[in-house]
């Protein structure tokens, strides 16, 4: 399997429970994501992920959580 060398990697910081589902850029590398679900076994995660698919226009099997898949702020890596 090669390495793709197009990967964007982002700074997320994650609003669970909003009432409004969003990506907000902040700066190239630096987003706030808003999402409905709360925190629990992984919901909101994926939220996340469909999230930022939706937003880069990517599959969502390009963006992965590479850190903090428990906490609030997040790296995740966009393969465009």
């Amino acid at each position: 399997m090669s390495k793709d060398t197009s990967a964007l990697i982002i700074s997320v910081t994650v609003i669970p429970r909003a009432k409004k589902q969003e990506v907000i850029p902040l700066s190239e590398t630096q987003y706030k994501v808003k999402v409905h679900d709360a925190p629990e076994k992984g919901k909101a995660n994926k939220e996340v992920v469909r999230l930022l698919a939706d937003y880069f226009k990517v599959n969502k099997r390009n963006v992965r959580i590479v850190k903090g898949e428990t906490g609030r702020s997040k790296i995740v890596e966009v393969h465009q």
